[in-house]
């Protein structure tokens, strides 16, 4: 009996060495298996880099929005030299507007400038106002300025200059003279029943 057992075990005693030795294999495949998540974490720290080069997109985005608002002032530039063109008889009309500072009655004054930027237009301006001013063709050959938006008309005829604020239906400035429209003005008084053409024709 004891024979047959010693046998078995010298039987058995390769298979268990086998055993044993299989044990630590595994062991050792555990550590490989833990180095692919280290391969993990190092796509992972690559991923941000890729994120950061996409953040670049934003950019790209505002500088089209810059083109798109240079675009829309280049066409609304177009628009207001469209506006600013005036006809031959707007231009005639303009060039016998009367500029510089002019007195007015109770000490007002009304300063009226050519627009070097748009040719036959003025900007008219004085105390508490000020307008963007284009010739008007009349039928009684008075020189009359408006400003459409504003609702405001200044008139120019040979003896004196008014304001008129249509919106308002009030007169802002009256008794407007240029030293030229003072000497008509006189000359007037002197023999009313002459009448005087404009003196800038």
């Amino acid at each position: 009996m004891k024979t047959l057992i010693t046998t078995a075990l010298i039987l058995l005693a390769p298979t268990i060495a086998l055993a044993q030795g299989a044990t630590p294999a595994k062991a050792t495949a555990k550590p490989a298996a833990k180095a692919t998540p280290a391969k993990k974490t190092t796509t992972a720290k690559s991923a941000p880099k890729k994120k950061t080069t996409t953040a670049k997109a934003p950019a790209k985005a505002s500088s089209s929005r810059v083109q798109l608002k240079s675009a829309a002032s280049q066409v609304a530039t177009g628009f207001i030299a469209a506006e600013a063109a005036l006809t031959t008889d707007e231009l005639a009309v303009a060039d016998r507007v009367e500029t510089g500072r002019i007195p007015c009655e109770l000490g007002a004054y009304v300063s009226i400038e050519k627009d070097v930027n748009s040719p036959g237009r003025f900007n008219v301006e004085g105390k508490g106002f000020k307008y963007h001013m284009q010739p008007v063709v009349t039928s009684t050959g008075a020189v009359r300025l408006e400003d459409q938006k504003a609702g405001a008309v200044w008139v120019q005829i040979a003896n004196k200059s008014m304001l008129l604020n249509q919106k308002l239906g009030q007169r802002m400035a009256d008794e407007c003279m240029t030293p030229q429209q003072v000497t008509v003005a006189e000359a007037m008084k002197r023999n009313p029943t002459v009448l005087f053409d404009n003196p800038n024709k």
